[in-house]
């Protein structure tokens, strides 16, 4: 085995690898594979594996805690597609793999057996179901898998193409193009004024949730113009000075959310209505309350404002914002 990348008693100090779905620490060797290395991994005893059925994860749950890492065999009631599972790389002796399970937990009466269940990427990551790790290796698993199941075709000529090198490519049947997993990258910003912060909601956010705003990264464009731009698209603000703070991996399916801050040139928002339900200037006393759940109240008592749960990287940029002295 070629010596890992990453020293295993080393832990990182940043800000990304405190964040959920961020804790990968698998050695992938994506340019050390051979076109059996799946299949093998399969044959040993000790191999680890992650089943995936639409997007959620099968998981076991007993009195000890939750369990997302299994054998072989233990998935073999599953239905674990074999021929497109995906070797996530090596940790010591160990394997682990990524497989789609043949079980659809959207059927209608569909029920698991005691003591599994298929639990989304959200709700693992929002309660910390699984070790840190393992949330790492879910999100890796999740996005190979998913960016697999829609590359099935050639973009150059059409025609049908394979898993390669245990899942670090794809090649095409006909034409040979080779064709590599993709991460669409996302800045997610926060953009200040003194002692001030602007937040928005999306249409679809959840009433009184505000975050902070984000958009896609486009071809050309540096992470710095992505942020002046989509800062600018959605509240009319321009930005100066921008920095960077932290990323997480996002396995809706295969995203990078690269955090930002921006400094505002002005204050006065023009709102693209298309884009945002409100968008508006918060001062850090408000944010410190709303993150304390301390801030103004609707009158039956539930919260005017608050923030994206903890496990986002929207709440960790806006709260280190806000704790800054």
């Amino acid at each position: 085995m070629p010596r890992p990348f990453l020293d295993p008693e080393f832990q990182p100090d940043e800000v990304s690898a405190k964040l959920v779905f961020s804790g990968g620490r698998l050695d992938r060797l994506s340019e050390d594979r051979s076109e059996t290395c799946v299949e093998e991994a399969l044959n040993k005893p000790n191999t680890r594996i992650y089943g995936f059925a639409r997007g959620r994860v099968l998981v076991s749950v007993a009195d000890h805690g939750v369990q997302g890492e299994f054998s072989v065999d233990d998935l073999q009631a599953f239905g674990p597609q074999t021929d497109k599972a995906v070797l996530l790389g090596h940790q010591g002796d160990l394997d682990y793999l990524a497989a789609p399970l043949s079980i659809n937990p959207d059927d209608e009466g569909f029920e698991l057996p005691e003591p599994f269940k298929a639990i989304d990427y959200r709700s693992l990551g929002r309660q910390l179901l699984l070790p840190h790790q393992a949330l790492g290796n879910v999100a890796y698993g999740g996005a190979l898998l998913a960016w697999h199941a829609a590359n099935r075709f050639c973009s150059g000529c059409g025609s049908p193409t394979e898993l390669k090198a245990g899942g670090a490519k794809r090649g095409c049947t006909n034409c040979q193009r080779e064709h590599f997993p993709r991460t669409d990258p996302v800045v997610i910003m926060l953009t200040t004024h003194g002692d001030k912060c602007l937040l928005g909601r999306s249409h679809h956010f959840a009433p009184g949730m505000y975050s902070a705003l984000a958009g896609f990264v486009e071809s050309g464009e540096t992470l710095e113009s992505a942020v002046r731009r989509e800062t600018f698209e959605e509240s009319g603000i321009r930005v100066g000075k921008v920095s960077y703070h932290a990323s997480q991996p996002w396995p809706f399916p295969h995203t990078l959310m690269i955090g930002c801050y921006g400094e505002a040139l002005e204050t006065e928002i023009v709102r693209d209505a298309a884009e945002l339900d409100d968008c508006r200037w918060f001062t850090r006393a408000e944010v410190l309350a709303i993150a304390a759940e301390k801030g103004p109240q609707n009158e039956d008592g539930s919260a005017q404002f608050y923030l994206p749960p903890q496990f986002a990287i929207a709440n960790r940029l806006v709260v280190d914002w806000a704790n800054q002295a």
